[in-house]
């Protein structure tokens, strides 16, 4: 089993900036990919970034060159910094693990995007 934790996300004005980060724990080993996942209001949830133990990095087109996916050497932390925000990137922000055919996710961290 895999326990994902999620913090830094809060109310930010438009063009300004987050960063939020998640902790694994427990089983990391098992881990191949980490990744970030949003859900808006009455939208489904989708994909913001994922990185995979060899660095290889993913973003949709929506938030490709305003957001940063990373992590730290052990590879149990990952950090999505977000720049240049908008309105629509409001939404409850999910940290996502995966590997040996199984899929984690956290408990979801807020992030409001509003003048």
């Amino acid at each position: 089993q895999v326990q994902l934790v999620e913090s830094g996300g809060g109310l930010v004005q438009p063009g300004g900036s987050l960063r939020l980060s998640c902790v694994a724990s427990g089983n990391i080993f098992s881990i191949n990919a980490m990744g970030w996942y949003r859900q808006a209001p009455g939208k489904e949830r989708e994909l913001v970034a994922i990185i995979t133990n060899s660095g290889i990095t993913n973003y949709p087109d929506s938030v490709k060159g305003r957001f940063t996916i990373s992590n730290n050497y052990s590879k149990n932390w990952i950090y999505l910094q977000m720049n240049s925000l908008k309105p629509e990137d409001t939404a409850v922000y999910y940290c996502n693990a995966k590997g040996r055919g199984r899929e984690y996710w956290g408990q979801g961290t807020r992030v409001t995007v509003s003048s």
